[in-house]
Parts: structure tokens; C-alpha cells; sequence
């Protein structure tokens, strides 16, 4: 595992956390380049499939950042991606994976060094927790189910 590297995929929100992100590069703040930024309007364009098929796709850990509660430029994205995400989190540790492999952050445009922080605290959690095979195997066993499942009347 000294070798491991984890694969962080982050949705950020195009006003606040994605800019945030990008305030810590310009600034040159020290942070590590391990986690690849989708950018979506809002928080709250992100479902929950697009969590999944990053951890389906190889993932180990994604960091959903939004603008700060009350700050949504949407008014009411980041409350429903709280709500969202928080029912997704319990959803994971039902599948049997660690619940920390989902970081979810309120981070504005001004601050580049909390993102610096979101980043290196996700992932030093990934590194403890290693790399994500069970999305995978949990894939490939409901797809090798399906194909077993004759269609009636066949």
C-alpha cells in the first residue's frame, strides 16, 4: 500500500467551492493534486448516481463542496444537497463501504486555503482507508444476476 495513490473525484459548485479551488491554485497554496474537479452549477445538481458511477468507475473517495447554507446562489441547492447527501451516507454504510469516502463542504470563493484542507484531510482519510474495491464487486455481482434472470415467457 506505500505505493497507493487514491483517485478523489470532487463535484464543486461553479460559484463558491469550485472558485474556492480555484483561489488555492492561483494563490499557489500548498495542497495535493490527487482529486480531479467536475464542475456543476450547483450543489445541488449532484445525484446521487453521479457519486456512484465516480465510485463505480474507480473512485476512492468524492468531496461534494457547495456554497455555505444561505449562500446558494440557487437559494435552496446546498440544503438539498445536504439532505441529499446525508441520506446517501447512510446508504454507503449499508453497502458496506466506509461512509467517510464521502466528504461533503461549504467552501465560498474566498477561501482557497479551507479547500487546501477539505483536500488534504480527505485524503489522508482515503490513504488510512485504502483503496475502494467493493463498488466494483458489488457491480459486477448485480450485473452477473441480471444475466442469470430469464425473461418470462421464454
Amino acid at each position: 500500500m506505500a505505493d497507493f495513490k487514491p483517485r478523489i473525484v470532487a463535484f464543486l459548485c461553479n460559484w463558491c467551492s469550485y472558485a474556492g479551488a480555484d483561489l488555492a491554485g492561483t494563490t499557489r497554496v500548498k495542497h495535493r493534486a490527487d482529486v480531479r474537479i467536475v464542475r456543476v452549477p450547483c450543489s445541488g445538481r449532484v445525484d446521487v448516481s453521479f457519486v456512484m458511477k465516480a465510485f463505480e468507475r474507480g473512485a476512492d473517495g468524492v468531496i461534494v463542496g457547495g456554497c455555505h447554507p444561505g449562500n446558494c446562489h440557487y437559494v435552496t441547492g446546498n440544503y438539498t444537497t445536504r439532505r441529499r447527501m446525508f441520506v446517501l451516507r447512510e446508504l454507503l454504510g449499508f453497502m458496506g463501504i466506509e461512509p467517510e469516502r464521502l466528504q461533503v463542504t461549504w467552501c465560498s470563493a474566498s477561501e482557497g486555503d479551507k479547500w487546501a484542507e477539505v483536500v488534504e484531510d480527505t485524503c489522508n482519510t482515503i490513504d488510512r482507508l485504502g483503496p475502494l474495491t467493493k463498488v466494483k464487486d458489488l457491480t459486477e455481482n448485480l450485473r452477473s444476476e441480471a444475466k442469470e434472470i430469464k425473461p418470462s415467457g421464454s
